[in-house]
């Protein structure tokens, strides 16, 4: 009998499945995000799992396990203390953001009995010129450059690793499904059968994917609900900053990301990151702020630069390079309303230093101080900091991590530290003689300039 072949439509943001195409998914009401996916008629999943009765939860054990760590603290902390045995970690990224490599990397220094490497991207060959070129050479490593799913489970079967890296999960395909690889099928059957494969087992598999800036390959997107945590490396090519996030953690927190450093023997770890961020500032230069932004549990310095100039074009430019463009118009027209500054006739440009990309509104008093001291041409104290959210009246609001973020600032030798007058309520006494509240913007306007 002759299979049927229907053909279907994917939704890469919800998961759900249309049977026709629309440019709008009708569900989550995402725009371009349906992929046309085949799917032979009868077929039926392949991931099969033994029927268990079901228990009381105070009849359950809880397991006592000792996470796998590694000598990189960067990692280790995004992950929550290191790798939990019967994980399953999915690592997405950017194509030749370094995955592969960060992967080789942890791989060698990580505790463990034997580690097997899963290529389908690259010949043995090519794996050894890289693990050359990083200075590895462990004899825990296996490598294979297979990608039948088949395969696989029988090398992880007969080998018992401690853990094992599927790189990357979109070459992976089953002789029992008829999707080429990389399909929507093809990744999410192949990846519940490792999935399940490693809760037997009790080994930690790693999934590494490569993903677009809008997220609309098949691959990451659909097993971020599947797998037990997702991380993203995030970074621009063309910059040597890379950080390390995780957006989904059942064995740890989502607010800790590792930042490194793209080297000639791949990436290195920064311990330290304010160092970096603000080793190369020139001080007494009109247009540059320094703000303290918090990575997880971590707070860090980095430097803001604005320049505020005439503009020779019929409509002014607004450039911003490392926060949300909507923000920088948001708080230009503070300044303009509130602060009475004309910047209409004015081009603005906007960057974080190092290439950092910072969401949150706490440096938002660093941005508005530094396009006011481009503005007036007025260089700021070379030993301030400022601390806090901006509102559309022109109000200064309070952030959290207020103390972590004023002993930082102490740490490395800023004396003026401008934070919100509401936190003043909040911090230690032997703090608040080391601070200055601020109301309002045009309370800052009136302390540093």
């Amino acid at each position: 009998m002759a299979k049927k072949i229907k053909t279907v439509f994917f939704c890469t943001n919800c998961g759900s499945t249309q049977p026709k195409w629309s440019g709008k998914c009708p569900d989550c009401g995402e725009w371009n995000c349906m992929v046309e996916e085949k799917v032979v008629s009868g077929s039926k999943s392949s991931i099969r799992r033994e029927s268990k009765k079901p228990v009381t939860l105070s009849k359950i054990t809880g397991n006592n396990f000792e996470r796998i760590v590694s000598d990189t603290d960067e990692f280790d902390r995004v992950l929550g203390g290191g790798f939990v045995p019967g994980s399953v970690v999915l690592l997405g990224g950017e194509p030749g953001i370094g995955k592969s490599t960060v992967m080789l990397q942890i791989l060698q220094e990580l505790r463990g009995e034997r580690f097997l490497y899963f290529s389908g991207e690259e010949s043995d060959g090519q794996i050894k010129l890289r693990a050359t070129r990083l200075g590895i050479n462990d004899e825990r490593i296996l490598i294979s450059c297979e990608n039948n799913l088949e395969q696989i489970l029988n090398h992880i079967d007969n080998n018992k690793p401690s853990i094992a890296v599927i790189d990357s999960i979109q070459t992976v395909y089953s002789d029992t499904i008829d999707n080429v690889p990389g399909s929507v099928t093809q990744v999410r059957e192949c990846a519940g059968k490792l999935l399940r494969c490693a809760k037997e087992n009790n080994i930690v598999l790693i999934f590494i994917g490569h993903i677009t800036k809008d997220g609309m390959i098949a691959g990451p997107k659909i097993l971020e609900h599947l797998v037990d945590a997702v991380l993203y490396l995030e970074g621009d090519n063309k910059n040597f900053y890379r950080i390390l996030r995780a957006i989904k953690n059942r064995f740890g927190s989502t607010n800790e990301v590792g930042i490194f450093e793209m080297k000639e023997k791949g990436l290195a770890p920064v311990t330290n990151p304010t160092d970096y961020f603000l080793s190369e500032r020139m001080e007494h230069i009109a247009g540059s702020s320094v703000a303290v932004s918090m990575e997880g549990t971590r707070p860090f310095l980095i430097e803001i630069q604005g320049l505020v100039t005439n503009s020779t074009y019929g409509n002014p430019q607004r450039n911003a390079n490392g926060i949300d463009y909507r923000r920088l118009a948001m708080l230009i027209a503070v300044l303009e309303k509130r602060a009475g500054l004309p910047l209409s006739t004015q081009d603005i440009f906007l960057n974080l230093v190092g290439g950092l990309k910072i969401d949150e509104p706490a440096i938002n008093m660093g941005i508005i101080a530094g396009l006011a001291s481009s503005y007036y041409d007025t260089p700021l104290d070379a030993r301030s900091v400022f601390i806090g959210e901006v509102g559309l009246v022109g109000e200064v609001r309070s952030v959290p991590f207020i103390e972590e973020r004023i002993k930082e600032s102490l740490k490395f030798g800023y004396e003026k530290i401008y934070i919100p007058s509401n936190s003043l309520k909040t911090i230690n006494e032997k703090l608040k003689t080391q601070v200055t509240g601020i109301e309002s913007i045009t309370n800052l306007f009136k302390q540093i300039f």
